[in-house]
């Protein structure tokens, strides 16, 4: 059975933050693109490996290990723990922007995709982060099939929520750490 949030050109999660840090672009470019350093200002990445490609350029696939807590919508059926995705970087431009999509089991991209874009200001840069996922991932379509429309209209509405939290926590780390505050 197809949902909904199956059909061609629907969004089911969008959310971003946004932030002003004191230092250049390509600081925090460099900052936001060194995978190893996530867990410094992620609520859930844990960090990441490059396993094929130029590190941080497009084309180059990383797998993103990942920590979630019981807390996180607790009712949801999703992964507790830990576990691990595949990325393949789709845009990466020193001092502007660092995108990347999440891959299927099979290496096939999907339409989850984040990124970071940077812009000079005075005095720093703006940093924005941002989150869409369109069609539903191979994991969210199990999901999706364990539970009914007021169970998935719940789940999108309750997890966007935290999706959104956690761009706005992730933003605020990275200014800490690159701010040293």
């Amino acid at each position: 059975m197809t949902t909904d949030y199956e059909r061609p050109g629907v969004t089911t999660f969008q959310v971003r933050a946004e932030i002003f840090i004191a230092a250049s672009p390509e600081t925090v470019y460099a900052t936001v693109s060194d995978l190893g350093r996530s867990a410094e200002w992620s609520p859930e990445c844990r960090g990441g490996t490059w396993i094929k490609g130029t590190p941080s350029t497009v084309g180059a696939v990383f797998e993103g290990t990942n920590l979630r807590g019981a807390d996180a919508v607790p009712w949801a059926p999703v992964i507790r723990g830990t576990w691990s995705t595949l990325s393949e970087v789709v845009e990466a431009v020193p001092g502007s922007v660092f995108r990347w999509i999440i891959l299927t089991s099979a290496g096939e991209p999907q339409e989850s995709t984040w990124s970071f874009e940077i812009s000079p200001t005075a005095g720093g840069s703006h940093l924005v982060h941002h989150y869409r996922l369109g069609r539903l991932t191979e994991g969210l379509s199990k999901i999706f099939a364990s539970l009914d429309e007021p169970g998935r209209e719940r789940f999108v509405t309750e997890w966007n929520a935290k999706l959104a939290a956690d761009v706005e926590r992730t933003v605020a780390g990275i200014k800490r750490v690159i701010e040293g505050a």
